[in-house]
């Protein structure tokens, strides 16, 4: 088992410092929350592009002629039929179908799959990748530590990519589709962006040696000048992200939830050949009476919290917020939500109790918010 660090800082913290971010500690990483305000970080992205410092992110490569097959064992997806330079969402399950992590996976090479884990759940993700590979012809490799993760999201993220020429892709970065990604160098060094994103818009993720980071930050913040590129933290991405209807590990996601719980049934691929580690207790499933995940619009201004409970006209508790925020794009009062079947329709009406004062609220279909595509 691999020993946790007692605090970590991005390749990128001097230049985060030097703009005047605020930092908070997050999985023990010293990490930007904010540089200006939460709002005008989270309207860039919506209306313009962002750049966003993901090193924190966990990177474990599995490599060999059986990389495939093992992965196939050790995730709930099919990984052996994603094609080269595809990328997949799954989910690392416990044996008791809770979800360990969710994580994605792209092919890099023909035997090389790259595994982009959460950093709260690295050596976790990585120790369960190692185990689980043993019986298999792979090698599982944390290269954490020397990756650094740049991720600029926005309708504009194109253009500011197009701005550095001395990012030389294999594959044109106007042509990648959506979880693709493409190799290549940038000032000579290996680098490999992806186009997935955590946001609900375009964008482009961007890995590379730790010792390059700062001069691609400052390459895509010079580029993207003219298009209102901002730095942007933890805070703006976490409203961005609820928007998205993306859940989160530690609070839509984690051991005592099954897939279908958060409305993952679909990333469990029941259908591919042989055993996965999690199979037998997902195909048994939760208990008839397991709270599922549901969206909320709330009226007024008063937002529930993570934590908070979802109650019924008469008061009777039948749910708990997991993710909730007043959506600057949408004006109104969003939550994610565990709970009961029986009140998990869209339509339903219900309450949120805040600080003692009920909320009126409904269910309505994640996501919240959709960018228009052309």
């Amino acid at each position: 088992m691999t020993d946790h660090p007692n605090e970590r800082f991005s390749p990128l913290h001097d230049v985060h410092v030097a703009a005047g971010a605020s930092f908070t500690d997050f999985a023990g990483w010293q990490m930007p929350v904010r540089y200006s305000s939460d709002l005008a970080e989270h309207h860039a992205v919506r209306g313009g592009a962002a750049l966003f410092d993901l090193s924190h992110m966990a990177e474990i490569t599995v490599t060999g002629p059986d990389a495939a097959a093992a992965l196939d064992f050790a995730l709930a997806g099919k990984i052996s039929a994603i094609t080269l330079g595809q990328a997949k969402y799954s989910l690392l399950l416990s044996p008791e179908g809770g979800i360990i992590d969710d994580v994605v996976v792209y092919r890099t090479h023909e035997n090389r799959y790259c595994v982009v884990a959460n950093a709260g759940n690295r050596f976790e993700a990585a120790d369960a990748l190692t185990l689980r590979a043993s019986e298999f012809d792979a090698a599982v490799v944390d290269e954490s530590d020397q990756l650094a993760l740049i991720a600029v999201q926005g309708p504009k993220a194109l253009e500011i990519l197009l701005t550095v020429p001395e990012l030389e892709l294999a594959q044109p970065v106007a042509d990648l589709r959506y979880y693709r990604s493409t190799l290549g160098t940038y000032r000579g060094a290996e680098i490999m962006v992806g186009r997935t994103g955590y946001t609900g818009e375009d964008g482009f993720e961007l890995y590379l040696a730790n010792a390059h980071a700062a001069q691609l930050w400052a390459d895509l913040m010079g580029g993207g000048a003219e298009y209102g590129i901002v730095p942007a933290g933890l805070a703006s991405r976490d409203t961005l992200r609820l928007e998205a209807g993306m859940p989160l590990y530690g609070h839509e996601l984690g051991l005592e939830t099954f897939p279908v719980q958060a409305g993952l049934g679909r990333v469990v691929n029941l259908g591919k050949e042989g055993d996965f580690v999690g199979r037998a207790a997902v195909e048994a499933g939760p208990a008839a009476d397991a709270r599922v995940l549901v969206g909320l619009a709330a009226e007024g201004k008063r937002a529930g919290r993570a934590g908070y409970a979802v109650v019924k006209a008469d008061g009777t508790e039948v749910g708990t917020i997991t993710s909730g925020a007043l959506s600057p794009t949408l004006g109104h009062p969003i939550a994610m939500a565990y709970v009961d079947p029986a009140v998990s329709a869209i339509g339903t009406p219900l309450f949120l109790d805040v600080r003692g004062t009920t909320v009126p609220a409904s269910v309505i279909p994640l996501p919240f918010y959709k960018r228009e595509t052309n």
